[in-house]
């Protein structure tokens, strides 16, 4: 494209959540990892202030200046322009840069594919200006771009593990503090991302609609979010809120319960607590906070029922994408790369896919997933 090896490689990994969902703008607990498929960018600084990136994925180019950031039409070019708003808002002084953006986490499955995008955008930024880079306020300024310039009123759970994820752990965020602790899978254990091949648009779904119904919920409870309401004040109160507030809050406050307890589990290496946990969390999702759909309960109940399956239920924010289970390993194979090696789940993932598809008419995806590291320069070669 540029007819030289690049200055710079960066990349920025999705992300699929073992439990803990619609906690995170609740002000409460995740437990998400880092997995290894994600967004590359290669580049090389520009003396202007322009920014050129080309995207093998849409096999197009698209440029914008940095001193002249307007919102447009929803494209992809808006996850980056969004991030250059945010940064320099915060003071960070930055560069112009061109690049060739290319990428493996399939779009709209829940696996934060945008999330990545801006923390490769943040990571490319800082790479040309040699300026230093913190995971935690990376984080931040990338969720402001998704809610403020994107106008998807995320939490903090996909950007910030993009930007702090740890290779071989999961990762336990405390969404109010940002305070992090590396969990390890338990032994004898892979992660089994299913995608069901249906897609929800996050902008245009019943997500900002529930962020709402949960501030109604804190509301009623006078606290700042439903982090802050304890199993007790919401079984002594649940009778007085409107039935439909009831069902949200009670997702938020179990779910927070059950992330805890799923750190608890993962550190004594108990999966079959951990699967149980799971599968709790799905019922959760689907009555209670009402985000699944047709095809991802479908998709949930055959992982559950396979014998190696420890537990099952729907990852990110719903209404589509994917589901994740934590299957039981038997084969040292299984855990290597998720893309050479998924040979060695043959045959959960036949079976799956086959009842998956007579069931729904659908072709699902599914990959084994490692616990990889967050956003990185991989190439360096500026003097």
């Amino acid at each position: 494209m540029f007819s030289e090896p690049p200055a710079f490689v960066v990349r920025a990994p999705g992300r699929v959540n073992l439990i803990g969902e619609h906690t995170d703008y609740n002000d409460g607990f995740v437990l998400p990892m880092a997995i290894d498929r994600a967004i590359w960018i290669a580049l090389r600084p520009r003396p202007d202030r322009e920014v050129h990136v080309h995207s093998l994925d849409f096999n197009e180019t698209a440029v914008f200046h940095l001193d002249r950031l307007f919102k447009e039409t929803a494209h992809w070019l808006e996850y980056p322009k969004g991030v250059a708003w945010a940064l320099q808002n915060d003071g960070y002084q930055l560069a112009g840069w061109e690049g060739v953006m290319a990428g493996d986490i399939p779009k709209g499955a829940g696996l934060s594919s945008s999330a990545a995008l801006e923390l490769a955008t943040a990571r490319a930024f800082i790479a040309v200006t040699n300026q230093l880079w913190d995971p935690a306020a990376m984080a931040l300024l990338c969720q402001k771009a998704e809610n403020q310039w994107v106008g998807v009123n995320c939490g903090i759970m996909d950007q910030m593990i993009s930007a702090a994820g740890q290779e071989g752990h999961a990762l336990l965020i405390d969404c109010r503090t940002l305070d992090t602790k590396a969990v390890p899978l338990p032994v004898g254990t892979a992660v089994v991302v299913l995608d069901t091949n249906t897609r929800r648009g996050l902008v245009d779904s019943a997500y900002n609609e529930r962020r709402a119904q949960c501030d109604e919920a804190s509301r009623f409870f006078g606290v700042p979010y439903l982090r802050d309401v304890s199993i007790t004040d919401f079984l002594s109160s649940e009778d007085q809120l409107a039935p439909l507030i009831r069902q949200r809050a009670r997702h938020v406050v179990t779910e927070n319960i059950r992330v805890l307890n799923a750190v608890t589990a993962m550190l004594n290496g108990d999966a079959a607590m951990l699967g149980t946990l799971m599968n709790q969390s799905h019922l959760s999702l689907r009555d209670d906070f009402e985000v699944s759909s047709h095809e991802l309960n479908v998709m949930v109940e055959l992982a559950q029922a396979q014998p190696g399956c420890y537990g099952a239920r729907m990852t990110g924010a719903g209404f589509g994408g994917c589901a994740v289970a934590l299957v039981r390993v038997d084969t040292p194979a299984l855990s290597g790369d998720c893309r050479s090696r998924t040979e060695a789940a043959v045959t959960f993932t036949q079976t799956i896919t086959a009842a998956y598809t007579q069931a729904t008419g659908l072709t699902p995806a599914i990959y084994v997933c490692q616990p990889a590291a967050g956003a990185s320069v991989i190439v360096n070669r500026e003097p």
